[in-house]
C-alpha cells in the first residue's frame, strides 16, 4: 500500500498535523495541509461544531433582536388588541408530505447525536480525543434538537419558505458530511480493521448513514419551501376547476418523489406510444409551473429596473429567474464527481484481492457493494443532471421566445426595420436555443479543476511525484485545446452573421415568390441565396476542421497523456504493477472528461455569449413612445375626437428628420375627414403619427376614443374569414351579418364553398387585391371603435363596390364615428365635412370641398386631373343614354349569372369539401424513420464507397486502442519478461499509430458530413425554385423556413458529430464486451439478457421519441410563422390595442412546442437511466465472476484490464443507444429535408429545343381558344372557356367585379397556373410549349400588388444589372420618381428596407412601373398598376404608358374607368365567362356590363351628393 495513504492522519485522534513534511515544495504541502484539515477525524469535528456554533449564534442573534423589537415597540403592539377575536378565516393551510419527511429526517438525527453524545460522555476515561468527540455529538445533536424546534415553528405561523440561515447551514452541513464519508471509504478500503478505533468505526458507519440524510436536507435547503401551503378559500375553487378542466396535465406535476427520481411518471405516454404512432393531443400539457405566461411573467419581473443601469440586462435577469435551478444541478454534478473515482480506486483492491491468498469472500462482497453503490449513485446523478439541465434550457427559451415576441410587438419603426423580420425570428429560433444549449455545458468549467485535483491526488497516491507528468501532459492538451477554442469564437459569430443574411433572403424570396415567378427571377434570387450559403458553408467548414481537429487531439490524449505519465514513472524506478497501471489509465480517461469538455463548454458559452449580446441589443432596443400620444377613453366631455398641435413627426427615432410637420390639425367627434395629395406626400405617416407609430419630436397628439385602422397593404392572418373579422372579439350575429354586407362581402361568401368558414392562406394568398381590403375594412367595421382611421380602402375594389361601400359602410353604418380617409377617389370628397391636403409632409389646405376649390393651389390641380379623365366617361355614358338602362352588376340575378369569384361556384359539387382546405396540415411520417431516409443521408457524398471508409477507419480506431491496453496487460504482468524502456517505447508507438488513425479519421468524416449538407441544401433550394406557384399558396412560409434553418442546422452539424460518436461508440461496447467476456467467461450468458433488454427497451423508447421529435418540428413552425405574421401586421395589431391577445396567442404556441420538448427529454432520461443501471448490474456480475474464480484461472492483470474497460460500460451502454436514438429523431430533419426536395415541380424553365426566336414576341398577337383553369385538382373552374384574339399593339382593357377571374387571366398567360382545357397561342407559337422563363422573361408585368426587395434603389429597378446608369435615371424619370431619386444623398443606392417599408405604397408602384419601362417588352400586363396613386400621377402614368408604349400589346386590369375608356378594346370577365369583348364605344351603344359600370362610375358623384 502506497505510504501517502498512510493511517497516521486518517486514524489519528490527535488535533495537531503529525506526519506533515515542512520541507515539501508549496504544492505538495498544500495538498498535505488539505489532506490533513478535509479528511482527519479531529479537524473534521472541529469543522463541523464550528458551523453548529455559527449556526446556533446566529439564531441567538436574531432571536435577541426579535425580543428587544417587542419590547420597544409600544403604539404598533397594542394595534392589535383593536382586532377582533375571531378573524375571518380566509386562508388556512396544508401540511404536505415535503414538510414531514424532514422534520422526521431531523427528529431522528437529533435523537440518534444525543443518544451518541450520551454515551460519549459516560466514557470511564475522558482522554482528549474522547473529550472533542463527546463536544462534538453534543454540538450536533442541539443543532439538530434547535432545527426540528424551528420547523415546527413554521407550522404555527404557516411560513411557506424556510429561514435562509438554516437553508445555508444545511446546505454548509453537506458539505461536512461529504468529507466524513469520503474519510470513512478510504478507511473501509485502504486501512484494515483492526487498526481502527471502535468508536472511529461507529462513527464511519453512521457518516455513510448520515450522508444520504445531509443530501436530503440539501435538497430541502435548495427548494426552499417548508411544504406548508397556505390555501385562499377565495382561490381553492379556481385552482381546482382548472386542474379539473385541464385532465391531460402531465403526470410529472403530482408525481411522488420515487416516481420523479426514476422517470415512472413518462410510463403511460411511453406506454401509448408503444401501442400506437403518438398523436399531438396524446402528449399532456405541460406543468403548471412551466408553462410560457408563468416564465414570461418571472422573467418580466426580474428585468433590471432602469436605475440599475445594467450593460447585461437578459444575462441578469435569467440569472435572477433560474440561480435556485443552476444550483440544484450544480450540486447534482458535485454527487456524481464525488463518486465517479471510486470505482478506480477500487481496482487496486481488487487486483490485491485476487492476486492475494488470504483473501476471504466477506472482503470481495464488501468491495462489489461498494462498486454497486458508487456506480449507481453515479448513474442516478448523471441523468438527474441532464434531465434537470434540459428542462432548465427548456425554461429559459420559453421565457426568451415570449420576451423576444412581446418586444417585437413594441418596437419602433426604425428598430423594426434595423432589425428585420429574419434576424428576429434567429432571436427566436437559434439565439434561445444556444442559450438552452448552454445548461448542459455550464457546470463543466467550474467542476474542472475539481476534478483535475482529485483525478492528481489519485494518481499521486499511486506513483508519487510521476503524477506531475500527468499534470503537465493534460495542461498541454488543455491549453492547445483553450488556444483552438478561442479561434472558433470568431467562426462562430461569422455562422450567425451569414446565417441571418441567407434566412433574410430566405424570407424576402417566399413572401414575394409570385412577383418572383412573374419577372423570372428565380436564378437570380436563387444565386443570392447561393452566394450567402456559401459563404456561411464556408465558415462552417473551417469551425467544423477545427472541431475535428480538438476533437483528434482530445481522442488520443489520454493515451499520450499515459505514455508520458508511465514513461517519467519508469525514469524514476517507480515499479508499475499492474492495480497500479490500470488504476491510473482508468483515472487518466476520467481526468481527460473535464480536458475535452472544458473547451466545448467554452464553445457552447462563447456561443452563448454572442447570443447574449445580440439579444441584449435588441431587447434593449428603442420601443414605439406609448406616452407620445395622449389616449382618452371617457373625452371629459371634449367635443374634440383626434388633435395634433405644433406636431414635428419622424420615421428614424435615431437622426429624428421630420418627415412630417402638423401645426394644427383638429377633428371633431362624428366628423369625416379625407385627407388627399400626390404620391409621397405623408398622407399615411399622417395616421401614422395618430396611431402613435411615428416617433415624436415635438407637439402634442390627443386622441379621445378607441381606433380601429385599416392599412394601405392589407394584412390578413392566415385563419378563417370569420376569424379574421371577428378579430378575437365574442360572435355577435347581427353585428356580423351588418358588417359583411356593408363591405360588399355577402356575394363574395356565398361563392366560397366554406362561406366565411374558407380558411385564408397566409398574406391572404388566395384572396384577390379587394377582397383581402374589404375583409380587413368588416374587421373594423365589426370592433365599433369610436375613431376609424382608413387608409386608401378603395384602390383595390372597383367603382361600384367602392360607391356601395361609400354609402353603405362609410355614411352608413360608421356615420356617427370619427373618420379620417386617405383616399385619390376625388368623387368621394364632397360628401366629408373636412379634406386636408398634403404636400411634402405638411398640411397645405384645409377645409371643404367648395372653399378648397375656390382657393384652388394643389387641391384645385388634384380635381382638375379627376375631372379631365371624366370626361371621357361622361361623354361615352351619353352616347349610351339612349339605349335601354343598363342593369347593375351588382343587381343580376344568380340564376341568369353565376356568382362571380376566383372561389368556388355552386354549380360545382361539394363532395370534395374536405379536399377543399387550402393550407394543408403539415406532412409527417409516423414509425419508424424509413432506411430509405439513411441510405440517402449516407449515400447522397460517396455513395457506399464513403460508408465503407468510414467503417473502416472506426474499426482501425478501436483495435489500436485495444492494441495499446493489451500491451499495458502483458508488459506489467508479474512474469513479464520486457524491459521497462522496451515496455515504454512499444507503448510509445502504439500511440502515435493511434493519433496518426484518429486525426485521419476525424477530417475525413468532416469533410463527408459538409459534402452532404451541401448536397441536401442545393437540392432543396432548386426544389422550392422550381415548385409551382400553388405550392407557396398552400404552405406557410414558417414550414419552409424551419426546413431551411434548424432542419439544414441539424444536417450542418449535429447529424455528421453524432454518426461520427455513434460510430466509435458501437466499435467501444464491442470491444469492453470482447475484453469483458474473455476474462470471465460465464458473463456471455449475461450479455444475450442485456442485448435483448437493450433492443426491447430502445424499441419501446424509440416509438413514442420519434413522434415526439416529429410533433416538436411541426409545433416549432406555428410559433415562428405566428411572429412573421405579427411583424407584418404590427401596425394593425397595435392600432387596435390587441397586443394581449396576440401575446396570448404566442403562449398558446410556445406551450404547444414545449411540451413535446419536456417530455422528449423526459423520454431521453427514462431511458438512459435504465440502460445505465443494466450497465452497472452487468459490471457487477462480471466482477464477481471474475475475482471468485481462483487466480490460476484469471490472471490479476486482466482483472484490471476488465475492470479499467467494465467501469466504463455503464454509462458507454446509455451513451450509445441514446446516440443512436438521437440520430434517428435527427434523422427526422433529413426526412423534411427530402419531402422539399422532391416536390413537384412545374414546367422546366428552358427547354432546348423549343427555344422561341430572339425577337418573340415580335407583333404581340395573342389568341385564347376554349382556355379553362382551375386552381387545384380539386377545385372548380374559375376560367370557363374563354375564347378571344387580341391584335398586335391593341390595348386591352379588362374589367369585371372584384373577385371574378381577371387576375387569373394574367397568372395563366404567364403559366402561373397551368390551363387546364384549351390553348394560348402569341405570335403563332403555343406558350404551353415553351420553357417558362422564356415566356415570363419575354412578358412585361406590373403586379397587382407593388414589390421591393430589400437592397437599393438600382438593385430594385434593374435586379439583373443588364441596363446603363444612364437608362435607368431615364426611366425613373419617365415614371415621375427622378427627383424623389436624385434628392437622396445615395442616388441610386438609396437604402431599400424589407418590403419597401420606407417608400410610400405610390412610390413602390412607381418604381415597378420604372422596371417594366427598362425592359421594354413586346407584351405588357398590368394589373391594377395605378391602384395606389392619385388620379393626377395615374394621368401622367397613363399618359407615359401611351407614348413610351405607342406600338406594345398592352392587357390591363383597372378599376378606374378612364383608365380603360382609351382602350381599344374592353374585356369584361364574370364568373369566368368572357361576358363582353369590343370596342367601349359600342359597348356604351348598346345593353350591356360595361355600360353599367361607366354609368355607375360616372354617376356615383351625384348620386352621392343627393
Amino acid at each position: 500500500m502506497s505510504s501517502s495513504f498512510s493511517p497516521s492522519w486518517l486514524t489519528s485522534p490527535s488535533c495537531s498535523a503529525l506526519d506533515i513534511d515542512s520541507s515539501s515544495p508549496t504544492a505538495l504541502l498544500i495538498v498535505q495541509w488539505l489532506r490533513f484539515i478535509l479528511l482527519s477525524p479531529c479537524p473534521q469535528r472541529v469543522l463541523l461544531s464550528a458551523v453548529d456554533s455559527i449556526f446556533l449564534l446566529s439564531l441567538l442573534a436574531f432571536a435577541a433582536v426579535k425580543l428587544y423589537s417587542r419590547f420597544t415597540s409600544n403604539t404598533t403592539s397594542n394595534n392589535t388588541i383593536t382586532k377582533p377575536l375571531l378573524q375571518e378565516k380566509d386562508s388556512d393551510y396544508k401540511v404536505t408530505f415535503w414538510f414531514k419527511l424532514p422534520l422526521l429526517v431531523t427528529t431522528l438525527l437529533a435523537i440518534a447525536y444525543t443518544v451518541l453524545s450520551i454515551l460519549a460522555f459516560t466514557q470511564t476515561s475522558l482522554s482528549s480525543w474522547k473529550l472533542i468527540e463527546a463536544l462534538f455529538r453534543l454540538f450536533q445533536a442541539a443543532s439538530n434538537i434547535v432545527v426540528a424546534i424551528l420547523m415546527a415553528h413554521e407550522k404555527k405561523f404557516k411560513a411557506s419558505k424556510h429561514p435562509l440561515s438554516l437553508r445555508i447551514y444545511w446546505i454548509a452541513n453537506l458539505m461536512v458530511s461529504c468529507l466524513f464519508a469520503t474519510s470513512a471509504i478510504v478507511r473501509l478500503i485502504t486501512i484494515d480493521v483492526a487498526k481502527v478505533e471502535l468508536c472511529l468505526r461507529v462513527d464511519d458507519v453512521f457518516s455513510l448513514v448520515n450522508l444520504p440524510l445531509s443530501a436530503f436536507l440539501f435538497l430541502v435547503a435548495m427548494k426552499g419551501s417548508t411544504g406548508i401551503q397556505v390555501i385562499r378559500i377565495s382561490d381553492v375553487v379556481t385552482t381546482y376547476q382548472s386542474l379539473y378542466s385541464d385532465r391531460t396535465l402531465s403526470p410529472y406535476a403530482y408525481s411522488s418523489f420515487f416516481s420523479k427520481t426514476v422517470w415512472l411518471w413518462m410510463n403511460p405516454l411511453l406506454n401509448k406510444g408503444y401501442q400506437t404512432p403518438l398523436k399531438l393531443e396524446d402528449v399532456p400539457s405541460l406543468p403548471i409551473d412551466f408553462r410560457a405566461e408563468k416564465m414570461s411573467e418571472l422573467f418580466h419581473r426580474n428585468w433590471p429596473k432602469p436605475e440599475e443601469n445594467s450593460k447585461h440586462p437578459v444575462g441578469l435577469t435569467l440569472f435572477r429567474c433560474f440561480w435556485k435551478h443552476i444550483a440544484f444541478t450544480g450540486f447534482l454534478a458535485i454527487i456524481r464527481l464525488g463518486v465517479m473515482y471510486i470505482g478506480p480506486m477500487l481496482i487496486q483492491s481488487f487486483v490485491d484481492f485476487t492476486s492475494r491468498k488470504d483473501s476471504t469472500p466477506y472482503e470481495g462482497l464488501v468491495l462489489i457493494l461498494v462498486l454497486y453503490l458508487a456506480k449507481s449513485t453515479e448513474v442516478l446523478s448523471v441523468h438527474q443532471f441532464n434531465f434537470h439541465s434540459q428542462k432548465l434550457g427548456m425554461l429559459i427559451r420559453s421565457s426568451l421566445i415570449t420576451s423576444i415576441y412581446k418586444k417585437g410587438l413594441r418596437l419602433s419603426s426604425s428598430s423594426r426595420q434595423a432589425h428585420g423580420t429574419g434576424q428576429i425570428v434567429n432571436h427566436m429560433s437559434v439565439d434561445a436555443q444556444q442559450l438552452a444549449d448552454l445548461m448542459m455545458q455550464f457546470h463543466p468549467i467550474w467542476l474542472m479543476p475539481l476534478q483535475v485535483t482529485t483525478a492528481l491526488v489519485l494518481i499521486y497516491s499511486n506513483i508519487g511525484v510521476s503524477a506531475f507528468a500527468a499534470l503537465l501532459g493534460s495542461s498541454i492538451v488543455f491549453v492547445f485545446t483553450l488556444f483552438r477554442t478561442k479561434r472558433t469564437n470568431s467562426f462562430q459569430f461569422m455562422i450567425m452573421k451569414s446565417r441571418d443574411l441567407r434566412m433574410k433572403a430566405t424570407n424576402e424570396l417566399l413572401n414575394n415568390m409570385r412577383v418572383i415567378k412573374f419577372q423570372a427571377w428565380e436564378e437570380y434570387f436563387g444565386n443570392k441565396i447561393g452566394k450567402f450559403r456559401e459563404a456561411e458553408h464556408g465558415w462552417i467548414g473551417k469551425f467544423l476542421y477545427y472541431f475535428a481537429v480538438n476533437m483528434g487531439v482530445l481522442s488520443s490524449a489520454p493515451l499520450l497523456v499515459t505514455v508520458l505519465t508511465f514513461g517519467s514513472a519508469t525514469l524514476l524506478g517507480v515499479p508499475l504493477n499492474a492495480g497500479t497501471v490500470f488504476t491510473i489509465t482508468s483515472v487518466i480517461k476520467i481526468l481527460q472528461e473535464p480536458v475535452r469538455t472544458f473547451p466545448q463548454a467554452l464553445i457552447v458559452i462563447s456561443q452563448a455569449m454572442i447570443s447574449l449580446g445580440r439579444l441584449d441589443e435588441f431587447l434593449m432596443s428603442k420601443e414605439m413612445d406609448e406616452g407620445a400620444v395622449e389616449r382618452v377613453e371617457g373625452c371629459n366631455g371634449s367635443d374634440t375626437a383626434v388633435e395634433i398641435k405644433d406636431g414635428e413627426f419622424s420615421w428614424d427615432d435615431v437622426d429624428g428628420n421630420a418627415a412630417l410637420r402638423v401645426e394644427e390639425m383638429e377633428i371633431k367627434k362624428g366628423d369625416h375627414a379625407a385627407v388627399v395629395g400626390a404620391v409621397g406626400s405623408g398622407k399615411s405617416s399622417l395616421l401614422a403619427s395618430v396611431l402613435g407609430e411615428m416617433f415624436k419630436i415635438s407637439g402634442k397628439v390627443r386622441v379621445c376614443g378607441s381606433i380601429a385602422y385599416v392599412a394601405q397593404t392589407s394584412w390578413i392572418q392566415n385563419a378563417t374569414i370569420q376569424d379574421n373579422i371577428l378579430f378575437g372579439l365574442p360572435m355577435n350575429r347581427e353585428k356580423y351579418r351588418e358588417a359583411i354586407r356593408v363591405c360588399c362581402l355577402e356575394k363574395d361568401l356565398e361563392m366560397m364553398e366554406h362561406g366565411d368558414q374558407t380558411e385564408i392562406g397566409e398574406r391572404g394568398i388566395n384572396l384577390s387585391g379587394g377582397q383581402k381590403q374589404r375583409v380587413q375594412l368588416a374587421r373594423a367595421v365589426y370592433q365599433d371603435s369610436d375613431i376609424y382611421l382608413l387608409d386608401d380602402v378603395f384602390s383595390a375594389v372597383d367603382a361600384q363596390t367602392g360607391s356601395f361601400i361609400f354609402k353603405e359602410c362609410i355614411m352608413g353604418a360608421l356615420k356617427n364615428k370619427t373618420i379620417i380617409l386617405v383616399t385619390h377617389q376625388v368623387d368621394f370628397l364632397h360628401n366629408v365635412d373636412c379634406i386636408m391636403v398634403m404636400r411634402e409632409g405638411k398640411i397645405v389646405q384645409s377645409g371643404k370641398y367648395d372653399e378648397l376649390l375656390k382657393a384652388g393651389l394643389d387641391f384645385g390641380a388634384l380635381v382638375a386631373a379627376h375631372e379631365s379623365s371624366m370626361e371621357i366617361a361622361e361623354s361615352s355614358d351619353r352616347v349610351g343614354e339612349d339605349s335601354a338602362e343598363s342593369p347593375k352588376l351588382a343587381r343580376i340575378p344568380s340564376k341568369e349569372k353565376e356568382n362571380v369569384g376566383e372561389k368556388q361556384p355552386q354549380e360545382e359539387s361539394k363532395s370534395d369539401k374536405a379536399s377543399a382546405k387550402l393550407i394543408e396540415d403539415e406532412e409527417r411520417e409516423t414509425g419508424r424513420v424509413d432506411l430509405k431516409v439513411y441510405k440517402h443521408y449516407f449515400t447522397e457524398a460517396f455513395g457506399w464507397w464513403g460508408v465503407a471508409l468510414m467503417l473502416a477507419m472506426s474499426l482501425a480506431w478501436i483495435l489500436s486502442f485495444l492494441a495499446g491496453d493489451y500491451w499495458l496487460a502483458i508488459g506489467t504482468a508479474e512474469d513479464s519478461a520486457f524491459p521497462p524502456s522496451t515496455f515504454i517505447i512499444v507503448y510509445a508507438c502504439i500511440a502515435g499509430l493511434v493519433c496518426t488513425v484518429v486525426m485521419i479519421r476525424s477530417v475525413l468524416f468532416t469533410y463527408w458530413g459538409l459534402k452532404t449538407s451541401q448536397s441536401f441544401f442545393s437540392g432543396m433550394l432548386e426544389s422550392i425554385l422550381h415548385a409551382p406557384m400553388s405550392f407557396f399558396d398552400t404552405t406557410p412560409s414558417g414550414r419552409i423556413l424551419s426546413r431551411v434553418s434548424t432542419d439544414i442546422l441539424w444536417v450542418d452539424i449535429s447529424i455528421p458529430m453524432l454518426v461520427n460518436f455513434v460510430m466509435v461508440a458501437y466499435f467501444s461496447v464491442t470491444s469492453i464486451l470482447i475484453v469483458t467476456c474473455q476474462n470471465a467467461w460465464e458473463t456471455v450468458f449475461l450479455l444475450i439478457p442485456l442485448f435483448w433488454l437493450n433492443n426491447w427497451y430502445r424499441k419501446y423508447y424509440l416509438a413514442s421519441s420519434r413522434e415526439l421529435t416529429r410533433l416538436d418540428s411541426i409545433t416549432k413552425a406555428p410559433v415562428i410563422h405566428h411572429f412573421s405574421e405579427t411583424i407584418a401586421g404590427v401596425m394593425t395589431i397595435r392600432g387596435f390595442r390587441k397586443q394581449n391577445a396576440f401575446c396570448q396567442e404566442n403562449i398558446d404556441k410556445v406551450n404547444a412546442s414545449l411540451r413535446m420538448d419536456f417530455h422528449n427529454n423526459g423520454a431521453n432520461e427514462w431511458l438512459g437511466f435504465r440502460l445505465d443501471y443494466m450497465g452497472v448490474i452487468f459490471l457487477c456480475f462480471a466482477t464477481i465472476f471474475m475475482i471468485f474464480l481462483p487466480s490460476a484461472i484469471i490472471k490479476p492483470e486482466y482483472v484490471g484490464l476488465s475492470l479499467s474497460y467494465g467501469l466504463a460500460l455503464s454509462s458507454l451502454l446509455a451513451f450509445t443507444i441514446s446516440m443512436t436514438c438521437s440520430v434517428e429523431n435527427k434523422m427526422v430533419s433529413v426526412e423534411r429535408i427530402k419531402q422539399f426536395s422532391s416536390l413537384p415541380s412545374e414546367a422546366p424553365w428552358k427547354i432546348a429545343d423549343k427555344t422561341p426566336p430572339q425577337n418573340w414576341p415580335s407583333q404581340g398577337i395573342i389568341e385564347l381558344t376554349n382556355l379553362q383553369v382551375r386552381y387545384r385538382p380539386n377545385t372548380p373552374l374559375v376560367l370557363k372557356g374563354i375564347s378571344l384574339t387580341i391584335e398586335a399593339g391593341e390595348k386591352i382593357g379588362v374589367v369585371g367585379r372584384t373577385g371574378s377571374g381577371k387576375s387569373t387571366l394574367i397568372q395563366v398567360l404567364f403559366r402561373l397556373i397551368e390551363p387546364s382545357a384549351g390553348k394560348i397561342t402569341v405570335d403563332g407559337i403555343n406558350i404551353c410549349t415553351l420553357g417558362l422563363h422564356d415566356v415570363r422573361s419575354r412578358f412585361g408585368i406590373i403586379p397587382q400588388e407593388p414589390v421591393l426587395f430589400q437592397g437599393t434603389v438600382r438593385s430594385n429597378i434593374d435586379p439583373l444589372g443588364l441596363y446603363s446608369e444612364e437608362e435607368i435615371w431615364k426611366s425613373l424619370e419617365r415614371c415621375q420618381l427622378k427627383d424623389v431619386v436624385a434628392a437622396k444623398p445615395e442616388k441610386l443606392e438609396a437604402p431599400v428596407v424589407d418590403g419597401g417599408d420606407n417608400w410610400s405604397v405610390g412610390q413602390r408602384q412607381l418604381l415597378c412601373l420604372g422596371r417594366i419601362m427598362l425592359k421594354s417588352s413586346k407584351i405588357l400586363f398590368m394589373d391594377e398598376a395605378t391602384a395606389s396613386v392619385d388620379s393626377q400621377t395615374d394621368a401622367v402614368i397613363q399618359k407615359i404608358i401611351r407614348e413610351d408604349f405607342a406600338d406594345r400589346t398592352i392587357i390591363s386590369i383597372a378599376h378606374r374607368i378612364p383608365t380603360v375608356m382609351d382602350c381599344d378594346r374592353v374585356l369584361v370577365i364574370d364568373a369566368g365567362y368572357a361576358k363582353e369583348y369590343d370596342k367601349p364605344s359600342r359597348l356604351l351603344e348598346r345593353h350591356s356590363l360595361f355600360g353599367a359600370l361607366v354609368k355607375e362610375y360616372s354617376n356615383r358623384s351625384a348620386e352621392l351628393e343627393a
